[in-house]
């Protein structure tokens, strides 16, 4: 096809010089060809910048660099030591840890379907792009993360060293006269990031017509969770269950953040000063306590919860929510002001509590778990 089609163009021109002067002409340069993005059933396109197109060699350079230990200053760490794929690209502690030790202040949140979040992040409504996210790790002082801050040079020199790693920049970004450089890095990142989508748990396959797919249990959880009695799928919807996504075609994206009553300090909805929420960066006293609601896709996997891992389980978090927020458990006479109207409280038996657990467990996608195209190439080559 590419070469009747440069045939034509030349038939052409040779016929539009005979009528004048013709300067130096080239045929124009092929388009790329589009990425084919493998999307489960129902799930819509994701959004990706116009000066980031998705192409394949991209993705899989992103994913090498994703587990690449030289991405860290001490070469300890990778963007995998903090997100696990068998976790659901989360890493089981409270805590994020850095390359240095040093414990960070909230949770590591979870990369399941990042291509369709609207912001980054638990409490940054200004982070809206993946590109700029992936500078946070490594260039971040507060808190240190994989430690690069002020040494961009040291790190690129490090990457161009590896005359494999160079080749694999060239050939994802063939337009830049030096390939390997932190706008690069960070579009690779992003570009494989992009493609974590999960959409294949039972919760999916019932959906699509696999009536066995979901135990009773399962059923009648669901039947709950959708219910106006629980309201979680007020924070928790479609087929993403998070209140604030973006796709090709979609409406215009929302940012969103929500005060679940977490705590209430002083009885006017304090939370603590280490970690208010995006009160921090808007100033706003109404967004004290305000932080990002995370995806439940794999929700089961992605223990401990809430943005500072304080819930250590998914029964528990239940428990927070059946009393109207945390807070409100520990002190009933005061209810934080700032609470958003979806967390009012509900009653629920043991046995519903039980057949809630057991639909959340059934959003866990196990082929995603073990996908070898988001796996370490070193071990899944």
């Amino acid at each position: 096809m590419r070469t009747s089609m440069t045939k034509r163009w030349v038939f052409l021109s040779a016929l539009a010089c005979l009528g004048g002067g013709c300067g130096d002409r080239s045929p124009p340069a092929p388009e790329p060809e589009k990425y084919q993005w493998l999307l489960p059933e129902g799930f819509p396109t994701p959004v990706v910048p116009a000066d980031n197109p998705m192409t394949e060699a991209k993705v899989q350079l992103g994913r090498r660099l994703f587990y690449d230990k030289r991405l860290s200053l001490n070469g300890t760490q990778s963007c995998a030591s903090c997100h696990e794929q068998a976790r659901a690209f989360t890493d089981g502690r409270q805590h994020g840890l850095g390359s240095t030790g040093e414990l960070h202040r909230r949770n590591a949140m979870g990369l399941t379907n990042i291509a369709y979040a609207t912001s980054f992040t638990w409490a940054n409504p200004s982070l809206t792009s993946l590109e700029v996210q992936a500078l946070s790790p490594l260039l971040g002082k507060e808190p240190v993360e994989l430690g690069f801050g002020d040494r961009e040079e040291e790190l690129l020199a490090r990457l161009r060293a590896d005359p494999d790693l160079s080749a694999r920049f060239a050939e994802a970004f063939p337009e830049e006269a030096e390939p390997v450089s932190m706008v690069s890095l960070t579009r690779a990142l992003a570009s494989f990031e992009r493609t974590l989508i999960s959409g294949n748990s039972p919760y999916d396959q019932y959906l699509a017509g696999n009536t066995k797919a979901l135990s009773p249990a399962a059923r009648r959880g669901m039947e709950l969770f959708f219910s106006e009695r629980l309201e979680c799928n007020h924070c928790h919807l479609g087929f993403n269950f998070q209140d604030a996504v973006t796709y090709e075609g979609g409406p215009e994206p929302l940012i969103l953040f929500h005060n679940t009553g977490l705590y209430n300090e002083d009885g006017m909805g304090a939370y603590p000063a280490m970690d208010p929420g995006i009160i921090e960066l808007t100033g706003r006293p109404e967004d004290m306590g305000s932080f990002r609601a995370s995806s439940l896709r794999n929700v089961a996997l992605t223990a401990p919860y809430m943005h500072d891992g304080s819930i250590a389980t998914l029964s528990e978090v239940l428990d927070h929510y059946a009393a109207g927020g945390r807070a409100h458990a520990l002190d009933s006479s005061s209810v934080s002001p700032l609470r958003s109207g979806f967390v009012r409280g509900f009653t629920l038996t043991p046995e519903e509590k039980a057949d809630v657990l057991a639909f959340l467990d059934s959003l866990t996608d196990t082929g995603f778990l073990k996908d070898p195209r988001f796996a370490d190439p070193a071990l899944h080559p």
